[in-house]
């Protein structure tokens, strides 16, 4: 089955809804999720500055382009998701979604002055590789070129921990990166909550942690990772 543009609205309208189910959202504009159109290389799909995740239909979504212009649609972009997402599909364009939220656990990591995903459990095994970090803060992405500093942070990787702010993860499908958005949570609400004991944490050693993480990636294929909400 072919996939198109009616599908595309249908999935990315059903990750914002889901997002604000699971409470990874912030408000209006706490985080941004967009999806490069399907049979395009220069048009995203995203939500109208304003409108809640919980409300978001396939009819309430907007093209733009890469200049920010909306091409299809009622309203216009906000300016940071542009400018973030915009660099991160032009300099990735094999990850054609990417999700930015400011979920809890993540963004408590985060703050932290070791804020690494350690693999201290299974869950964070699914990115063992995978992390990328931007570790400067520099307030919001109101200007092109931090967005492009984020992109470039992000390199070869699919997960960035942006300091002080949240997480990106980006993945060929909507389905395939919020199952990976959701398991990213997971794992970091792990770490802390075993940080709180004050306890010494038992690391996995990196031979384990690979063959994890194999593992999980060859699980993909199999999986169907449809939206149903």
């Amino acid at each position: 089955m072919n996939y198109g543009i009616e599908q595309a609205r249908l999935d990315i309208a059903a990750a914002h809804r889901l997002g604000a189910r699971f409470q990874f959202n912030e408000g209006f504009n706490g985080g941004h999720f967009t999806l490069m159109a399907p049979g395009y290389s220069d048009r995203i799909l995203t939500i109208p500055n304003g409108l809640h995740w919980e409300e978001v239909r396939p009819d309430a979504l907007i093209l733009i382009d890469l200049a920010g212009d909306t091409v299809e649609g009622e309203g216009g972009v906000e300016r940071s998701a542009f400018h973030i997402h915009s660099a991160l599909h032009l300099r990735r364009p094999d990850l054609r979604c990417f999700l930015h939220a400011h979920m809890p656990y993540a963004t408590a990591l985060s703050m932290l002055k070791d804020n690494r995903l350690r693999p201290y459990g299974q869950q964070a095994l699914r990115f063992h590789t995978k992390c990328a970090y931007y570790d400067h803060y520099n307030a919001l992405a109101h200007e092109q070129d931090e967005g492009e500093r984020m992109a470039e942070a992000l390199a070869d990787r699919s997960v960035l921990f942006l300091g002080q702010h949240g997480v990106i993860v980006g993945g060929p499908t909507v389905g395939q990166t919020f199952h990976d958005l959701y398991y990213l949570e997971r794992a970091c609400m792990n770490q802390v909550m075993a940080l709180w004991t004050g306890q010494e944490l038992r690391v996995i050693p990196d031979e384990e942690g690979r063959k994890a993480e194999a593992q999980y990636d060859g699980q993909r294929g199999r999986r169907n990772c449809t939206l149903h909400r």
